[in-house]
């Protein structure tokens, strides 16, 4: 199992708006972007929104950062959307079998090592913004138009 594509895909949105900066951005051509439907790409915009990073008006195509991108991290994108609930990115089984030495003790056992890979994770997307990822998109189209 991996980490909801909600995460990747609100990198991208927030990325093409800014790469897309002068054209109207709508659901229809963020979808076409993305590879997804129009439905699914409202659906977050609405949680982009919700966290305070993008800024939509009804009935008009198009959604802007709320912020600039400098002080978007991809921890807010990643909150944002909801990826998973506070230390809850690792599951953990709920019944092991309380006679057995081991599933008497697996949840102690592997509860903070959890705890900290999240942190670790969480630490991590904190110091990448928006802006690197659209700096490096920028880099890597200059690099595949010159060859």
């Amino acid at each position: 199992m991996s980490i909801s594509s909600r995460f990747a895909v609100g990198i991208h949105i927030l990325s093409l708006l800014e790469y897309n900066k002068n054209e109207v951005n709508s659901s229809e051509y963020l979808a076409g972007s993305v590879g997804t439907n129009p439905a699914f790409i409202r659906k977050i915009m609405g949680m982009l929104k919700n966290g305070g990073l993008v800024k939509v008006r009804p009935g008009v195509a198009g959604a802007v950062p709320a912020r600039e991108l400098t002080e978007i991290t991809l921890l807010d994108v990643y909150k944002a959307v909801n990826v998973v609930q506070d230390q809850e990115l690792f599951s953990i089984h709920e019944n092991p079998n309380p006679r057995c030495p081991v599933g008497r003790n697996i949840q102690d056992a592997i509860v903070p090592l959890f705890t900290i890979a999240q942190t670790a994770l969480e630490k991590a997307l904190g110091h990448v913004t928006i802006d690197d990822v659209v700096k490096d998109i920028v880099e890597r189209e200059e690099m595949n138009n010159t060859r």
